[in-house]
């Protein structure tokens, strides 16, 4: 009896439904932030890189995306090309962050940075959090490794090699690194109040020596005028 067309059919779609659900079960989850570029190649220099977060609460909008840089790009040079209206950039010590009001319920957020040039390697993975209004964290910071794919990956931006003859310019310096300026000679020494201070009362000290050194001066002189006048009048009598 199992030579039947319809059993036939019938043990076919069977398994045609085990094979499916089987497959659905092994799928690993699709990355919800991606990074692309036009120019995929290391050491290209003003690269823009294209961000793209996959909405995915129903009650809710994205309202901030923090990127971890990968080595050999500094924060210092990335610039913000386009954006969600409201949204801006602010650079932080490994990375940088974008946000703003947030967007419409079920509307990817997307924008645009340049970045001065990519580094010297075949692969960059941009560690990404997504943040939506309601407190909602997605934390997209998993780095892939061989045929395994994480629940949470990376964004990965994979990279051409370098053309002939290119090489790595250097890095902007950040504002943490611009030396002091130092003093020139055109501009005098302020004295710190406690030198001022002593200063004041050894000029006060200088003066008192002086009125006295003066007075004496003039008492003996009167002195001798005395005791000068008083021998011419004793030599007269």
């Amino acid at each position: 009896m199992f030579s039947s067309p319809f059993v036939a059919r019938r043990i076919s779609a069977a398994g045609a439904l085990v094979l499916a659900a089987l497959f659905v079960s092994a799928a690993p989850a699709l990355a919800h932030v991606e990074v692309q570029t036009e120019t995929p190649q290391a050491l290209v220099q003003n690269v823009s890189l294209t961000f793209e977060a996959e909405a995915e609460s129903d009650s809710a909008g994205i309202t901030e995306m923090r990127v971890v840089l990968p080595d050999g790009i500094a924060p210092t040079d990335v610039v913000l090309l386009g954006q969600p209206k409201g949204w801006k950039l602010t650079a932080d010590t490994d990375g940088f962050t974008v946000g703003g009001p947030p967007v419409a319920v079920g509307t990817n957020a997307v924008f645009t940075v340049k970045v001065r040039q990519l580094p010297d390697t075949d692969e960059l993975a941009f560690k990404t959090i997504e943040t939506y209004s309601d407190g909602k964290i997605s934390r997209w910071i998993e780095i892939p490794k061989g045929d395994a794919r994480p629940q949470q990956p990376a964004p990965v931006l994979e990279l051409k090699a370098a053309a002939p003859g290119a090489s790595p310019i250097a890095t902007s310096p950040s504002a943490s690194d611009a030396p002091a300026p130092s003093p020139t000679s055109a501009s005098p020494a302020v004295p710190a109040p406690e030198a001022a201070a002593k200063d004041d009362e050894g000029e006060g000290r200088t003066g008192l020596l002086v009125a006295a050194v003066a007075i004496a001066v003039l008492a003996a002189a009167g002195g001798v005028w005395w005791l000068l006048k008083r021998r011419s009048g004793t030599s007269q009598s």
